[in-house]
């Protein structure tokens, strides 16, 4: 794989022709069903979805130079990876895709807190990663953001 690369063309250039595939289908899935103002670009050396500076000119409270994100693709040495921070902190999402998934493949999901992990190229569920991306509209998850994660501080 390209380190360091600069758009998300350059990351798929740089990737297995095996996995291109894939994350080119993941790619197209997830632009698709996103809904309007999230935009696709390198965040974390991955293919990321965020909310632009344009319209929550905050940024992610943890880094303030980098727009919100909600999603994003890896390529990883054994799976491919989709994080999606909705997943753990938009109330009934997890819930919804552990029950979803037994429906779309015949394995249990192989979760962590924000990460669906993909071991089997052919076992990924496009249509319902497609489902997923579509949960989470642009105002949902900056209100999620700003009263879940981010939470303002306390006044002493």
């Amino acid at each position: 794989m390209t380190t360091n690369p600069q758009t998300c063309d350059d990351y798929v250039a740089g990737l297995s022709d095996d996995r291109k595939i894939v994350i080119e289908k993941l790619r197209k899935v997830l632009k698709e069903n996103l809904p309007i103002g999230y935009e696709e670009e390198i965040s974390y050396g991955m293919i990321g979805y965020v909310i632009p500076f344009s319209i929550y000119p905050a940024g992610y409270a943890v880094k303030p130079k980098v727009p919100l994100p909600l999603m994003n693709l890896a390529s990883q040495k054994n799976h491919v990876a989709l994080y999606h921070m909705g997943v753990y902190s938009v109330p009934g999402i997890a819930e919804w895709f552990e029950a979803e998934y037994p429906k779309h493949c015949k394995t249990k999901p192989d979760m962590g807190k924000g990460c669906i992990r993909f071991k089997k190229m052919d076992d990924i569920p496009y249509e319902l990663i497609g489902e997923l991306a579509r949960k989470v509209d642009v105002q949902t998850w900056i209100d999620t953001y700003e009263n879940v994660i981010r939470r303002p501080k306390k006044q002493d």
